[in-house]
């Protein structure tokens, strides 16, 4: 950019960033005010042991990505994943009892057995290979330096699941759409 003009150095290059990530939140901020970000049903699938980020789709399975403590994580899930909704993790303890006491169907892996349980065929490997991605994106992107650049950097890959690939003309589409409305004129 800075090579055709459209920037005049990397700190306008920086700068311009920063506001498409602003762009990005405040889109995706509107978002979960209005729908409240609610998932899970019958067909989909979640992993609680990383952090929720996004959305994977394989076939009709919507997986999620979540993660945390079970006292920071236990609520997040009641507050946007569907009751009787099936929640599939590793084996640890703590979520055991307590996603099937508050009514979810829970199925775990035991990955120091098998990829795939034999029993009821759940598996991780989306999930993990989708978080290695996001992962990678932001060592990319250099997202990682501070955690509220972290966040920046992860809101917008949640922005661009959520809301991006989701608009009828990509995310190039909603992008302009929503700095429209962020930038009105």
């Amino acid at each position: 950019m800075i090579q055709d003009g459209i920037a005049g150095s990397s700190a306008t290059l920086s700068k311009m960033t920063k506001k498409l990530r602003m762009v990005c939140k405040k889109a995706l901020g509107n978002y979960k005010r209005k729908t409240g970000q609610f998932v899970g049903g019958r067909t989909d699938m979640g992993e609680e042991e990383l952090t929720k980020h996004g959305e994977e789709k394989s076939g009709s399975l919507a997986s999620w990505l979540l993660g945390g403590s079970r006292n920071n994580l236990i609520p997040v899930i009641t507050r946007h994943v569907r009751r009787g909704s099936t929640i599939l993790s590793d084996e640890w303890r703590p979520y055991r009892r307590a996603l099937t006491t508050l009514g979810y169907t829970h199925y775990t892996v035991n990955h120091s057995r098998w990829f795939v349980d034999p029993v009821h065929g759940g598996h991780t490997q989306n999930i993990e290979r989708a978080w290695s991605t996001y992962k990678n994106q932001v060592w990319r992107l250099r997202g990682n330096r501070t955690e509220k650049l972290l966040k920046e950097h992860l809101t917008c890959i949640e922005w661009t699941y959520w809301l991006g690939h989701n608009h009828r003309d990509g995310p190039l589409g909603r992008l302009l759409k929503d700095i429209r409305r962020r930038y009105r004129v």
